[in-house]
């Protein structure tokens, strides 16, 4: 009975050993195909194709440059379309001289402003500051005693000097005279400044055909100053 078991384990183990050789055959087999194959593939470009490729290139480039030129006419013929153009665009006027003004020439004024004597400096530097609403910019003392002044309001210069009464103490003042100053504020509201600053106008806010509105006082010596708007 052991000699039976013993044949058959044999048996099965030489089945075993059959087909792992024919299993290994085959492996071999396809490894040799495949070497086969290789070597039946085309081989890598040669150096001497290589070089032919160059050729072919260094051949194929001359024909390049020769077909460039055919577009540098067209360019060449586009700028001097441009310069003419350039040459049709009106040319500016020329500057005309400044025309020479007449001989002789007439007088030129920058600015002005009115100088007054008046009676009483201080009673005036009072009522041009205080009333009408000027600026005191300077003023002129001698022996502490005030002589003059310089009053301001906006662009305008009014000077005020003390009478030195060498002409006498009964010579009227501001006969024939008035002052317009024009200004770019509310006349009705300045003339409701000064009369609530003690002033007294001779002519209330008034609107003129010919444009603008204005109003009239005296100062204190008689001069009559009209302050209007839209001058």
């Amino acid at each position: 009975m052991a000699g039976k078991k013993k044949s058959k384990k044999d048996k099965k183990a030489a089945k075993k050993a059959k087909k792992k050789a024919r299993k290994a055959a085959k492996r071999a087999s396809a490894e040799s195909a495949r070497l086969a194959a290789q070597k039946a593939a085309p081989k890598p470009a040669t150096q001497a194709v290589k070089n032919a490729v160059k050729k072919a290139v260094k051949k194929a480039a001359p024909r390049v440059a020769k077909k460039a030129p055919r577009t540098a006419p067209k360019k060449a013929a586009r700028k001097p379309a441009k310069k003419a153009a350039a040459a049709r665009k009106p040319s500016p006027p020329p500057r005309t001289a400044m025309k020479a003004r007449q001989q002789p020439e007439s007088l030129r004024l920058r600015s002005a402003g009115p100088s007054f004597t008046v009676n009483d400096i201080d009673k005036s530097l009072a009522f041009y500051r205080d009333v009408l609403g000027f600026t005191l910019k300077e003023r002129w003392e001698q022996d502490g005693v005030l002589h003059g002044v310089e009053m301001v309001a906006g662009s305008v210069t009014f000077w005020l000097g003390q009478d030195d009464w060498k002409k006498g103490r009964d010579r009227a003042k501001g006969l024939g005279f008035r002052m317009y100053c024009g200004t770019s504020q509310d006349v009705d509201v300045l003339a409701e400044r000064i009369k609530a600053a003690g002033g007294t106008l001779t002519e209330e806010p008034t609107s003129r055909p010919w444009g603008g509105r204005d109003f009239a006082l005296l100062d204190p010596d008689g001069f009559a100053i009209t302050i209007a708007s839209g001058t």
